[in-house]
């Protein structure tokens, strides 16, 4: 499976779940590392939009490309077992919940959830510390530039 994630280039190589264990997201707590990932440049690129003010266009970005096999252990959230308002900004504790049982129990080396940002769409979320993160492996990085016009 392929999968993406954007970051600043000083982050680019970092793969280690800490940016997210500094700053907390949807999934997890501040003090929990885990690696947010997406199953295509475009849902990539609509996170980071999402979380930008209106008129900064985002610099100084890589696309950054992760190989990880099929056979890896996945677990699947659908939406549909979500309460209604999941989507909702700030985050709800019900998502972060389930992000912070993700790691703790390290049952699966990858959760994978819906987009609170485009419906139908799925982020990959990784466990640094499961046993079968070794098989994620970071095949492509290159620069990339926004689109002004998504930050009008």
């Amino acid at each position: 499976m392929i999968l993406f994630r954007l970051a600043k280039q000083k982050y680019s190589d970092d793969l280690s779940g800490l940016g997210a264990e500094l700053t907390g997201g949807r999934w997890n707590n501040k003090g929990t590392r885990i690696l947010y990932t997406s199953d295509s440049r475009a849902l990539c690129t609509a996170e980071i939009a999402v979380h930008m003010p209106i008129g900064l266009i985002p610099k100084d970005y890589y696309l950054i490309t992760l190989e990880v096999p099929d056979t890896v252990t996945l677990h699947l959230i659908d939406s549909k077992s979500l309460p209604e308002r999941w989507m909702d900004f700030p985050y709800s504790d019900i998502t972060q919940d389930i992000g912070e049982e993700f790691i703790s129990k390290g049952d699966f080396l990858i959760l994978k959830v819906p987009s609170a940002v485009v419906q139908g769409d799925h982020n990959y979320l990784i466990n640094p510390g499961h046993k079968e993160y070794d098989k994620v492996r970071l095949t492509g990085k290159e620069k990339f530039n926004f689109n002004e016009r998504l930050f009008k």
